[in-house]
């Protein structure tokens, strides 16, 4: 039997949760286009029957600007301590101008000793032929242990970058249950699909400054679980984008988010979804812990 823990650092939409995902065979981070989807360490599991393999996905690495993503950048380095190998991710698609900041990031991670795995994503927009000079860049960036291009979305190279991981695992015991393939809390896993539609359907000014809290989820005997979710907001002028023209656009996130839900449950939900504001939320450190951000 081995098992390990392996990181999946990177900055802001490299890929990071849609690796996870894909490794783990099932949707326990949400993923979207926005920077910052990613707010705390999120375990996924991987089990065989001689193997465990458990997977942290950290938010991505940026200047904290705020009480959060300061507490973020602290998710990032602690998932760094005790590790077997790390994962990092870089999108194909990189600049040159992009490469110092890339350098700066994986110098600031804590590193040593640890084997590095660069994880070149997004290899399904580009040519082949195109790729081999920015592999050829990203080679210099560090010491790298292994690099392996893959498309996390579209699963390419997975398997390749999985055989690179299992030569760093040990001989050891599982760390979960055969069935168990993330460590979140139920109530917890449903924000964030909340947070995710969220996310995908508002203007590029209020992601950011929203977050979900489930005040009620309740299983009913009929079989139905009964959830009531508050939607954070930092300025009152934001809960009227939320909300949208008649309510229409907070209709669409809980009809998409139920969706979702009703899959990871098993069961029938039956959703409702207020709006409340929180001015600077971000920057109130007892508020911050109570919804969820230990």
């Amino acid at each position: 039997m081995k098992s390990g823990f392996i990181a999946i650092c990177g900055r802001p939409n490299a890929g990071k949760s849609t690796l996870l995902n894909q490794i783990v065979g099932e949707k326990v981070a949400i993923v979207s286009n926005k920077p910052q989807t990613t707010r705390t360490k999120i375990l996924g599991v991987y089990t065989e029957p001689d193997l465990q393999v458990v997977l942290i996905d950290t938010p991505g690495i940026h200047k904290p600007h705020n009480k959060l993503s300061q507490r973020m950048e602290k998710y990032i380095y602690t998932a760094t301590e005790d590790i077997d190998a790390l994962v990092y991710v870089v999108d194909c698609n990189i600049k040159d101008a992009e490469l110092d900041a890339e350098k700066e990031a994986l110098c600031g991670l804590k590193t040593a000793d640890i084997p590095v795995i660069l994880a070149v994503n997004k290899i399904d927009t580009k040519e082949r032929l195109e790729l081999l000079p920015i592999l050829d860049k990203l080679k210099d960036l560090y010491p790298f242990a292994a690099i392996v291009p893959i498309s996390a979305q579209k699963g390419n190279n997975i398997p390749a970058l999985f055989d690179n991981l299992k030569g760093f695992l040990s001989e050891g015991p599982k760390f979960f249950p055969d069935d168990v393939i993330t460590d979140q809390p139920e109530r917890q896993i449903v924000a964030e699909f909340i947070r995710e539609k969220a996310l995908r359907l508002l203007n590029k000014e209020v992601p950011h400054g929203i977050a979900v809290e489930i005040e009620r989820m309740k299983l009913k005997d009929s079989g139905t679980y009964e959830i009531l979710a508050a939607i954070y907001c930092e300025k009152q002028s934001h809960k009227g984008i939320i909300i949208g023209k008649g309510g229409e656009k907070l209709k669409q996130i809980g009809k998409q988010a139920r969706t979702d839900i009703e899959r990871f449950l098993g069961t029938k939900v039956y959703l409702e979804l207020w709006v409340r504001v929180k001015e600077d939320w971000r920057n109130k450190e007892n508020f911050i812990t109570e919804i969820g951000f230990e």
